[in-house]
């Protein structure tokens, strides 16, 4: 066959030109993209107003008083680190879906054109007198098309896609262990901060108006020292009472101010929503925890930080495992068809099969310290579980302790309450129209605002313990499916949830306990009563003792 005429290898080269030259100007762009380009401050600003958005887009509006299960609703569903979890565990199921297909052998279709400016060939002398045996010649074309379709296994590449299919699975349950563990945390803060901000609500407007007529009896406390209406030592002993009150009742309000802000972040509230907690009987506190040995082992049992780490402790081992795997011989087969549209050729397609096997000797030096690094590697991850094993099961202790305390702080609490609206009551029968007995009924009330107070806040820390206590022990309260996505469905769940782990589960009936599974009868509520105003001339002081609101 004849090769191609001059005018047509003349026609190519100019083809040939301009493809060189539009390879050059692809390099020198890509260069010239390689410069620094910062973002613009339109750009910043439209970023910042783009990710405010994203934080409260597709809220559903609070329509009514939200109860302690919605706001731990709302919390789980619209938090943006539980959110972020659960995208982690998402991506994490799909890249082990991606890998799985790694196991699948390789099908590559492959198709090519070749154009050559001269001709490819070539000649031959003779090996002992080193003449010229053939004339110069060629068996390819300048211009050609190739196609092929290849289908290769490699022992080796499965095995280490099985062991990275094996590792995704794993971090996938580690993401999950993390989606639990933000969800346990979450419910924790949430019901740390609900009823704080729920004694907020009930006690601030009330601890309003005590400054407001602390202000005004102090005012009139020294307007009677002016005066000489009683003896400048007692009245100063009032002006003090009155201020030690003024700051005690002042800092406490300010640390139940911050529980509405605590809240209302927890929830991914938009600035500015007016966040109305709904004012109901508070609930019983479950009874005292007392068989510690048994949430001890359903701690280790249900924790997600030791389940990531036993997680963890496999990933770390496949990896070794593969390591190992690499030092085998790999074992490759492919059968294929090949396609080329060379004249030159006697066979212009053709199939073609092969099985290969290579092996890397020096490799196999690694296996003894291998073999030293798997160990060691599986001592290390067992010593930190063990470890991590221990700070829970301190936790767990600590948990039960502080919650024994609280229940306690509690019970003393509801008894200093009773006593000051016992001393209320005795201070009005016999307030009579002198200063000091108006004085001395003032300060009972007082004293009785601060131990509602104080009553508030103890049943607040004691939820608080309750929720800490109940997160050491990692029990997972997300309930499996629910009904719908709605925030009432899934409050709900959360509300049927957690009754029956309180009730039935970690601190279900002890064999020392009641027929009900509790300790002595259960905590009640102690209703706060609005004291009756008592008229107080503007003539006359009111003076407050500083009660112990601790």
């Amino acid at each position: 066959m004849t090769s191609a005429t001059p005018s047509l290898r003349l026609a190519r080269f100019p083809v040939t030109a301009l493809g060189a030259a539009i390879a050059a100007s692809l390099t020198l762009s890509a260069c010239s993209s390689l410069e620094i380009n910062p973002y613009t401050e339109e750009e910043v600003r439209q970023r910042a107003i783009s990710d405010q958005a994203k934080m409260y887009t597709a809220q559903e509006p609070i329509a009514h008083p939200i109860t302690f299960y919605e706001a731990a609703a709302r919390a789980l569903k619209y938090n943006l680190d539980y959110r972020l979890k659960l995208m982690e565990s998402a991506l994490a199921s799909d890249l082990r879906d991606v890998s799985r297909h790694e196991l699948l052998p390789q099908l590559v279709a492959d198709a090519g054109y070749s154009d050559r400016s001269n001709d490819s060939g070539g000649t031959s002398i003779g090996i002992e007198d080193g003449e010229e045996s053939l004339r110069p010649s060629t068996s390819e074309e300048r211009y050609r098309t190739t196609a092929g379709l290849e289908l290769s296994w490699s022992l080796l590449d499965f095995g280490l896609a099985y062991y990275e299919n094996q590792q995704k699975a794993d971090q996938m349950l580690m993401a999950e262990e993390r989606r639990r563990k933000v969800a346990q945390n979450v419910l924790r803060d949430v019901r740390n901060a609900y009823w704080r901000a729920l004694a907020a609500q009930q006690l601030i407007p009330q601890l309003n108006v005590l400054l407001a007529r602390t202000q005004v009896a102090l005012d009139a406390s020294r307007e009677a020292q002016r005066q000489g209406l009683l003896p400048r030592q007692e009245l100063l002993a009032y002006q003090r009472a009155l201020l030690d009150s003024t700051s005690l009742l002042t800092a406490r309000r300010q640390d139940l101010e911050l529980a509405q802000s605590e809240l209302a972040a927890l929830m991914s509230l938009p600035p500015g929503t007016r966040l109305e907690l709904a004012d109901m009987p508070e609930p019983e506190l479950p009874p005292e925890v007392r068989d510690i040995e048994r949430l001890e082992q359903i701690a280790l049992e249900q924790r997600p930080e030791i389940m990531e780490e036993w997680y963890r402790q496999r990933v770390n081992q496949t990896d070794l495992e593969a390591a190992k795997l690499r030092l085998w011989p790999n074992i490759t087969v492919s059968a294929g068809l090949e396609y080329d549209s060379n004249d030159y050729l006697y066979n212009n397609d053709w199939a073609q099969s092969g099985v290969n096997v290579s092996l890397n000797l020096l490799r196999l030096l690694q296996y003894p310290d291998l073999n030293d690094a798997q160990q060691t590697q599986s001592d290390v991850d067992e010593l930190r579980r063990t470890a991590l094993s221990m700070a829970v099961l301190t936790q767990v202790r600590v948990g039960a302790l502080r919650y024994h305390l609280a229940l306690e702080e509690l019970k003393y609490a509801d008894e200093s309450l009773e006593v000051d609206e016992d001393l209320l009551d005795y201070s009005r029968a016999a307030a009579s129209t002198s200063i000091g007995s108006e004085l001395e009924v003032i300060r009972a009330q007082s004293r009785y605002l601060l131990s509602q107070y104080s009553r508030e806040a103890a049943y607040s820390r004691a939820q608080a313990a309750w929720g800490r206590l109940f997160n050491s022990v990692g029990v997972d309260v997300m309930p499996d499916t629910i009904e719908d996505h709605s925030v009432q469905a899934l409050a709900s769940a959360l509300e049927s949830s957690m009754n029956i782990h309180e009730t039935q589960g970690i601190i279900a009936s002890h064999p020392s306990g009641n027929a009900d599974g509790s300790y002595g009868a259960p905590l009640k509520r102690v209703e706060p009563q609005t004291p009756a105003t008592t008229t107080t001339p503007a003539s006359q002081p009111a003076v407050q003792g500083g009660g112990n609101a601790q």
